[in-house]
């Protein structure tokens, strides 16, 4: 595990994104790109658009999904094409919210992403934190996370009364890389539970479980780290 901080959200997102890029040039083959919801990630994807980075070499795909259609305003789908996947025409998969039960929807999903990945696992994976510790849509107290295998989850959020689709635990732990992007004071707390104590909230299991993963934060989020010289 890796902590890099940058002074403020610009630099933040210049940092991931380049990142991201780099990662990409290096590859020799077709990757996986999982992204992240919620608002923190789109200035990254704002960066990306704006790059040069070859978007024939990349499969993009989501972490997790609201269960509201892609034109909903809080559709994880609708915020990635906006951003990110129609200014670089880019190939993205998104699960179907449309496709009547929640489980059948995540079922159709597991198929579509066990077809694009590499030997099974994901490639480069970037994810957030909530304010509680979760992850993804891998909430504190829900079932999912207890699921031993399995792709991605259909999973009943009873703190947001609503359905969520989220990859897996065990998905999360598999891929080559994880990045969390975390921004903003409102995390300072949890982000020194989860990287100084190692509080077992979703983000930070997941974080242990994992082989590779890379915190980029800016410093209001790092304001409280104790264990990451600055």
């Amino acid at each position: 595990m890796s902590v890099h901080i940058f002074p403020d959200p610009e630099a933040l997102a210049t940092a991931t994104a380049n990142h991201i890029a780099d990662v990409v040039a290096e590859a020799d083959r077709m990757i996986t790109l999982g992204l992240a919801g919620g608002g923190t990630p789109a200035a990254t994807y704002q960066k990306l658009a704006g790059g040069s980075l070859d978007w024939s070499k990349v499969v993009m795909w989501l972490g997790d999904e609201r269960w509201v259609p892609h034109d909903h305003a809080e559709s994880n789908t609708r915020m990635a094409r906006e951003t990110l996947v129609d200014p670089v025409l880019g190939r993205f998969l998104a699960p179907n919210t449309a496709f009547g039960a929640p489980e059948d929807a995540a079922a159709d999903y597991s198929q579509t992403l066990n077809d694009v990945f590499h030997q099974g696992r994901p490639d480069l994976v970037l994810l957030g934190i909530g304010d509680d510790g979760h992850t993804a849509s891998l909430f504190p107290g829900t079932d999912a996370l207890e699921a031993e295998s399995g792709v991605y989850l259909a999973s009943w959020v009873e703190q947001k009364n609503t359905w969520r689709l989220t990859a897996s635990m065990p998905l999360l732990w598999s891929a080559r890389e994880i990045v969390f992007l975390v921004q903003g004071q409102s995390k300072a707390q949890i982000l020194s539970q989860i990287v100084d104590d190692g509080d077992p909230y979703p983000a930070q299991r997941v974080a242990q479980g994992a082989d590779n993963v890379r915190w980029m934060v800016d410093a209001a989020a790092a304001g409280r780290l104790r264990s990451v010289p600055r």
